[in-house]
């Protein structure tokens, strides 16, 4: 091996742990002894409980993010298609006509509803669904959802 090679080697394995030390610094549950240093979190901070910009959790995080919007537009596309349009426009189905239909879909079909509900693109009565005892709670597919639904597929 020549000089230069290993020269550039130690360099880019110094980088390395210099890269290292700059991300234990900040990690609020680092047990390295140098982290005492580091800058406390204030929860006014516009960073507090994110990931650091550009690294993989956050890429993970927006993953994450992308696949549940999908799965909830899913969930609504499902409403629109197999509930009963009121004269308000809405759609409506029994929660357990929904379960029914939903379990060859997903098995996530309860905490879909309830993060479409935070979102106010379905309402229902009640905190949680379960299976047997809330068999005919009405789900509406609030009108305003339609709007963000791609068109309905003939024959569906």
């Amino acid at each position: 091996m020549s000089e230069k090679n290993l020269t550039a080697k130690v360099s880019f394995w110094k980088q390395q742990e210099e890269e290292h030390k700059q991300k234990q610094l900040i990690n609020p549950f680092s047990s390295w002894e140098g982290a005492s240093h580091r800058q406390k979190l204030s929860k006014e901070d516009e960073h507090y409980g994110r990931p650091v910009e550009g690294s993989k959790t956050e890429f993970r995080g927006k993953m994450a993010g992308e696949m549940v919007s999908h799965e909830i537009i899913e969930l609504c596309c499902v409403l629109r298609n197999l509930g009963h349009q009121q004269g308000n426009g809405n759609y409506h189905i029994t929660f357990r006509d929904l379960f029914e239909a939903y379990t060859k879909i997903s098995n996530k079909l309860v905490g879909m509803l309830m993060r479409a509900r935070k979102q106010n693109l379905v309402e229902f009565e009640g905190e949680m669904l379960w299976q047997g005892r809330d068999n005919f709670v009405v789900i509406a597919l609030l009108k305003e959802t339609l709007a963000i639904l791609p068109p309905p597929v003939p024959g569906q």
